[in-house]
């Protein structure tokens, strides 16, 4: 497995330093951490979420979940839900489902980043598969991503 093509791509165009990694195969943020011998507030979880109905990605710290009312405040929203992974499963052509990298910008989705992620200088996320991450400096996301900063996680 290699990181999708969009993806390398967009890091080699926007000239960002990024390393990946591979593990065997994990299927939530706590396994991925776990098997990269990453803290769980080092990796970066993007959970797809619903925010009065229009998608949106929702990136946090594995070791957190989503405040939803603080979330919700955040965007001046009448709701803000979970959305489920077959609601969105063709949103991300190239990616397995529920292994996105928090690019929302390359699937025209906004992207609303917990603040505790900055502080760390580098951000590791899944690469597009189950089994790859991406290591690159926080700083270099939050220049090509621009997301929307907020505390909305809790620590788990």
């Amino acid at each position: 497995m290699t990181v999708p093509d969009r993806i390398a791509k967009f890091l080699k165009e926007n000239k960002v330093k990024y390393k990946t990694q591979t593990h065997v195969p994990a299927y939530t943020a706590q396994e991925i951490a776990a098997a990269q011998h990453v803290p769980g507030k080092e990796l970066a979880k993007t959970v797809i979420v619903k925010v009065d109905d229009k998608f949106a990605m929702a990136v946090l710290p594995a070791s957190h979940r989503i405040d939803f009312d603080a979330l919700k405040g955040l965007l001046e929203a009448k709701e803000v839900k979970l959305a489920g992974e077959e609601e969105f499963a063709g949103l991300f052509p190239g990616v397995e489902t529920g292994a996105m990298p928090p690019f929302g910008n390359l699937y025209d989705l906004p992207v609303y980043a917990e603040s505790s992620l900055r502080e760390d200088e580098t951000i590791t996320f899944n690469a597009g598969t189950h089994v790859e991450t991406i290591t690159m400096a926080y700083a270099d996301f939050e220049r090509l991503v621009k997301p929307t900063i907020g505390s909305f996680g809790i620590h788990a």
